[in-house]
Formats: C-alpha cells, structure tokens, sequence
C-alpha cells in the first residue's frame, strides 16, 4: 500500500475529525425515543403562556416547582395549559435553615466541639436531631397531600457543606453529642470518655470506616421514610433525589466520606437519580462532555443502562441559565442538552427557569433542541 505523505496524513485526520464532529452533530438533532422527560426546573414558566404559546411549543413535557408553591390550583391549572404535563416538586431535606432559630440545638456541631458555621451560607441541619426529622416528615406528607403532582424530589440531602462550586466547601460534621451516643448505640464501637476534639480525632481516623457508614445509614434511614410516606400518601408518584454528580473515587471518596451520600444504599427506596451536572458551576465551563461522562459513571455505578423496563432512571438536571462567572452561552446550549440527553439517561431539565426566561434565545435554542428530540 502506497504511503500517504505526512502533510496529507495531517490533512485526512483533520478531515475525519471535522467529519466525526458533523456527524455527532447531526445526530444530536435527531430523535432520541428513551428520552422520556424534557423537562425545565425552577418555577412556573408563565412567560411561555404570557406569550400566547404552550411548553409543547418549546418541546417541555415537565417541569418542576418549590415544594412551597405547590397546590392544587398550581397544578391543575399547569396540566390544562400543557395537557400530558408532568409536574414534579422539590423538597428541602437538610437546608431547612430557619429551624435554628428556636432550635439551635439542631445546628451540626464540628470537629472543634463548637458549632460549625454555615460553609459560604449553606446552612445544614444535624441529621439526627428528632424534632427536625418530624417536622420535615411532616412537611413532605403534607407536599404529597397537596396535589396531584407526579413526583418529589429530595434536594440537599446531604450533610452540612457547600459543594455547589468548583472548590467546595467541606467541614466534617456533626459530632454533638447525640450523634456521638448514637453511633456508638448503633456500632457498638465504645467511646472513651474524652472531649469532642480527641472524639473527632478517632472517628476521623481509626475508626473512619465505621464513621462514614454509619452517617451515611443516617441518611438513607431518611430516604427509606421518605418512600414509605410516598406509598401511603400518593403510591403513583415517583420519588427522585438532586444529588452531587461526583464520582466515588473524587475528592477522596467526598460524596460518602463528606456529604454521606451512599447512591448505591438509597437507590433501594429512589425512582430517579438527577445528577446536578452543573458544568460551568464546577469547572467544566468549556468541556459540556463531562456532562456525559458523569452520568456514564452514574449508570455503572447503579447497574442503569438507559433502556426500557429498568426500575431506576437516571434524568441529568444540566446548566443553561448564568450563575456568577462563568456564563453559559447561548452557542453552547445544544452541546449542553446533547451530553444531557445521552444514555443511561432517560429523561433531562434544565436549570434553572428564574435566572434561565430572561435570556429568551436560550429558551429558543432549548426548544429547538427539545422539540428535536422528541420521538
């Protein structure tokens, strides 16, 4: 075989590359059947109707609201508007800020034995304080009982941090003194009689292992409720969770170690994983493949392939609207729902609608994307 000189080798690769990227192209304009969900979160998109116009229209068949502004009027009123509209509500499980206010003995305590300020104002709860699980309990029943909503989703279940940025923060909490005399209850691994410094100094290192699954059973126990409460309130409505799109091998394994976040231990009680791939957020502004590459892992690690008849699903929840620097253009929005919309993912939304309906060509090129790929 004749030898192909190097400039043309050059130029043929090039060629190939060019044409492999015209390819995928085309084919992220194509419809894509296991996309079940097109969805927008983050408020009552009213500017679609102000504008004479329907979420079909824009390809949107769901969307996702507070859990503080879901009533039945919201919801009906929605599904008459857009007829086959799923409406979906977000619940706040461990940022219910306002409860310290006259229960500060709910507040997580630190490694120091003090209590451990708010991580750049996100402001957690200790996951085993009895009077703020009930009211949250409560809460969710009464968001279930409501209206007809089609789902709930958990939204910051994790343990008190700050890791919606590209360097997060992450403190080691909650060592008061009824988490201390609950893992040792629950592990029997016994405690010496020592201040909360030397305590945190242990479960920190020797006993970390024991430490780590026992926090992280602390918040699966609220999932396992969670779903339990669903059954008996609205069996038909799926129940899902915004999580942390980190791997396990990330930041020294931070989504159980620091956010006690065990996927594998919660999928028992979870319809739908929403993995927050916030890409310009979290340092991938001009890498949207790291989208894909999250949810990849995510389906491996849960055994999801993104085909019919699985029990869980995974619907990426993906950046368009700006959130400080640095912003998400609208050039990009295509590539970002793209790399959404690929399996195991069954299902996509944006974030978020609020920040999102004032920049409209973004919305436009969300709809023509969205319509596109619709079976």
């Amino acid at each position: 075989m004749a030898r192909v000189p190097a400039y043309l080798g050059g130029v043929l690769l090039t060629a190939a590359i060019l044409q492999t990227v015209a390819t995928e192209s085309c084919k992220a304009s194509e419809p894509r059947p296991w996309i079940a969900i097109r969805g927008v979160y983050g408020g009552v998109p009213s500017q679609v109707f102000d504008r004479k116009q329907t979420l079909d229209d824009y390809g949107v068949n769901a969307v996702w609201i507070g859990s503080g502004g879901v009533t039945r009027e919201v919801v009906e009123r929605l599904k008459q508007q857009s007829p086959g509209l799923r409406v979906f509500a977000e619940f706040n499980t461990m940022h219910e800020a306002g409860y310290l206010d006259e229960h500060p003995d709910a507040a997580p305590v630190g490694a120091d034995g003090k209590r451990c300020p708010a991580p750049d104002g996100w402001q957690g709860v200790c996951p085993t304080h009895p009077g703020y699980r009930r009211e949250r309990m409560e809460a969710f029943r009464r968001t279930l009982a409501a209206a007809p909503i089609d789902g709930i989703w958990l939204d910051y279940h994790h343990a008190h941090a700050s890791w919606e940025q590209a360097e997060p923060n992450l403190p080691d909490t909650c060592f008061c003194p009824r988490c201390l005399a609950l893992f040792s209850k629950e592990t029997g691994v016994v405690m010496p009689d020592s201040p909360t410094p030397e305590l945190a100094r242990r479960l920190l290192g020797p006993e970390r292992a024991s430490w780590v699954k026992w926090r992280c059973d602390v918040f699966t126990a609220w999932v396992r409720d969670f779903r339990a409460i669903l059954d008996a309130t609205r069996p038909q409505a799926l129940l899902g969770t915004f999580h942390c799109p980190w791997s396990d091998d990330e930041r020294d394994d931070a989504l159980r170690a620091k956010l006690a976040i065990d996927l594998i231990g919660q999928a028992k009680y979870l319809d739908v994983f929403s993995i927050m791939t916030y890409h310009a957020r979290f340092g991938h502004a001009d890498d949207p493949a790291w989208i894909s590459r999250q949810t990849a892992w995510l389906g491996r690690h849960l055994g999801i392939r993104g085909v019919a008849g699985e029990r869980l699903k995974i619907w990426p929840i993906v950046q368009l609207s700006d959130w400080d620097e640095p912003r998400v253009p609208t050039s990009q929005v295509a590539a970002v729902l793209d790399h959404g919309a690929r399996k195991p993912a069954t299902g996509v939304t944006v974030f978020v609608w609020s920040t999102l309906h004032p920049q409209w060509p973004k919305v436009e090129e969300m709809g023509r994307f969205y319509k596109a790929i619709k079976p």
